[in-house]
């Protein structure tokens, strides 16, 4: 009773909800129960390590993926248009806790490449970039081939169109055709596709913290979950949906910078 009645618990949901935006404006996400600290100040001190591993996974991922794409598109009906293909729907469908748990008893145990858990030493660059590696390897592989699936059917549509043809009348470079009038208006629906990837990284993150034992948001939910700590839940929970809120304004600003015609509607 005694706790319920400092959770707000005994009073009617409206009051509740309305009491709990109002603390949520002010910055203020509750209690921790169990160590009494601030919900924020612990959210804040495992969102870097899930944001390292976030960029990690899309940054490699997008690397990968973007280049195989635009090369699948340039050698279409080819034996190698038809391997990209292939391992493109095999990375989709192998899911990301998959991809940990093995990555983790082959590259970490039987060959002992890579740390097995944790995230590095604080205060050394060099460790936790190592300690990385694995946890974003197995989170960002399943993007590889969304990312080049979507880039193929980009380059495919713009490649067919008047500017790019007009281009290769004025006799320029191909690759000069590739990368400044072809790929430059294809990937802007792989923008958008990156930013949504943040809500299926922050969920991949889960599996990948608490299997590699990796100090962040995910898995702050899940030992917070197994504690009933409801106010840090719900704290952590909050925070990643913002994060996903925030990235899609950013990705549209990035696109109106990438594309004039889009700048023209602002």
């Amino acid at each position: 009773e005694r706790l319920n009645h400092e959770l707000g618990l005994d009073r009617p949901l409206p009051v509740q909800l309305a009491s709990f935006l109002g603390r949520v404006a002010r910055g203020d996400l509750g209690t921790d129960l169990w160590s009494q600290r601030p919900v924020g100040t612990m959210v804040l001190e495992s969102l870097p390590y899930t944001l390292a591993l976030i960029a990690a996974g899309l940054g490699w991922s997008a690397l990968v993926g973007i280049p195989l794409g635009c090369y699948s598109a340039i050698r279409r009906n080819t034996w190698a248009d038809r391997l990209t293909g292939i391992l493109s729907v095999g990375t989709i469908s192998i899911p990301s806790f998959v991809v940990a748990i093995y990555a983790l008893l082959l590259f970490a145990i039987e060959v002992d490449w890579f740390p097995v858990i944790g995230a590095g030493e604080p205060g050394d660059l060099g460790d936790q970039i190592w300690h990385l590696v694995l946890p974003g390897f197995a989170v960002g592989l399943g993007w590889v081939g969304y990312l080049a699936r979507l880039v193929r059917a980009s380059m495919l549509e713009v490649m067919g169109e008047n500017h790019v043809r007009t281009a290769r009348a004025f006799g320029l470079p191909e690759g000069k055709i590739i990368l400044h009038y072809a790929l430059r208006i294809a990937i802007l629906p792989t923008i958008t596709l990156l930013a949504l990837a943040i809500g299926g990284l922050l969920s991949s993150a889960v599996f990948a913290e608490n299997i590699f034992a990796r100090p962040g948001i995910g898995k702050l939910i899940v030992d917070a979950a197994n504690l009933r700590d409801y106010p840090l839940v719900q704290g952590a929970a909050l925070t990643t949906v913002a994060l996903f809120a925030f990235a899609m304004p950013i990705a549209d600003l990035i696109i109106a910078w990438l594309d004039p015609r889009v700048r023209a509607t602002l």
